[in-house]
């Protein structure tokens, strides 16, 4: 990946699951670059913060649309 990436912050959930099914399949596939193999798995470490996150803020907000519904 030589392009420049954005911080993992700044994604969608969908750009970042993305992302790290590419760092999934990388990582399983047979020519494995030892020397990249930290950086991909911390890329891979925020990319799933990063969606944990979106999935929480969604699951807060859900929550709230059923409450206003509720009262």
């Amino acid at each position: 990946m030589s392009q420049k990436q954005k911080p993992a912050a700044e994604l969608g959930y969908a750009e970042a699951l993305e992302e790290l099914e590419g760092i999934l399949h990388e990582l399983e596939g047979d020519n494995v670059d030892v020397d990249r193999l930290t950086e991909r798995v911390t890329r891979a470490r925020a990319l799933i913060a990063r969606c944990r996150e979106r999935i929480g803020d969604a699951r807060i907000q859900i929550e709230q649309v059923v409450a206003d519904l509720d009262s």
